[in-house]
């Protein structure tokens, strides 16, 4: 059973019982099988966990929380789902740098609490840091810059005062221009610096880091300590244009950890049991 206190003003959160982590599932009108595949996903950690943490870019773009209000048919799609898992089970959302414009209109609207960037998560087995991961990435200079801007607030003030329209598409122009540039730049560049990764995991004094965005799921030993010290990546989903399709999700469930893949085995994440700490629980931003 997985057990919470009302939030406070932390970002620490604790857990007891099943907790599954998805991300990148990147929802959208162009995506329907990518869709249909995440639903069915909902049904089962519906059904099997007690607790579900989508980790950022649950939506392929993200123009305002006013799009609840007079959603497009895939959106509400979308909408009534999310709803019916966060009516059933715990559901907590985490923005991404696609949906950096997630707010807390929306979590309310699926019955869902709005995490920060970066969580540190405790079980009675684990105890980690949980972020989406574009922050890591500061090799890639140019997106950084970018980041910084798009999450100014005063840039989104006015971004927000534009009509729906406007915003969308303006949003699909930076979606493209980032393909574009995204063509042109090494392998090494667009993942997480491994430095970086280190020195979040020092700053939390914790041995293990999940995150999604980079769509390299993975079990990473990481330095100081490679023999203790873990990384996992997420899987993206991506199940109408790529071959072959993806998806997945990270499962834990007392002292195992277990990386899910489509069409992949399973992969058993040997992180290091810590003792359970004393956290409360996260509050929305």
């Amino acid at each position: 059973m997985w057990s919470s206190k009302k939030p406070s003003s932390s970002n620490k959160l604790r857990f007891t019982g099943t907790l599954w982590i998805a991300a990148d599932i990147h929802l959208g009108p162009d995506g329907p099988k990518t869709a249909s595949g995440f639903y069915q996903f909902l049904n089962e950690a519906a059904a099997h966990c007690d607790a579900l943490i989508l980790c950022g870019d649950i939506f392929n773009a993200w123009i305002g929380d006013d799009q609840v209000l007079s959603p497009e048919p895939w959106l509400a799609t979308a909408l009534k789902q999310l709803q019916q898992f966060g009516q059933q089970k715990t559901l907590y959302l985490m923005r991404g740098n696609r949906d950096f414009l997630l707010g807390q209109q929306l979590a309310e609207a699926v019955h869902g609490t709005l995490l920060p960037d970066q969580v540190l998560i405790s079980t009675d087995y684990f105890h980690f840091v949980l972020t989406h991961g574009d922050e890591l990435c500061i090799d890639d200079h140019a997106y950084q810059r970018f980041r910084r801007i798009v999450r100014n607030r005063g840039v989104q003030a006015v971004f927000h005062a534009l009509p729906l329209r406007w915003r969308r598409g303006i949003a699909n122009h930076f979606r493209e221009k980032s393909k574009a540039a995204g063509r042109h730049k090494s392998y090494s560049i667009t993942d997480v610096n491994t430095q970086a990764c280190e020195q979040l995991m020092s700053r939390h004094n914790v041995k293990s880091l999940i995150h999604g965005h980079t769509h390299r799921p993975a079990l990473h030993a990481m330095p100081p300590q490679p023999e203790t010290h873990r990384r996992v990546v997420l899987p993206d989903w991506e199940l109408d244009h790529a071959q072959p399709p993806r998806s997945g999700w990270l499962s834990l469930q007392e002292r195992q950890v277990s990386l899910h893949q489509l069409g992949q085995p399973t992969i058993e994440c040997d992180l290091s049991p810590e003792p359970a700490i004393t956290m409360q629980p996260i509050s929305s931003n």
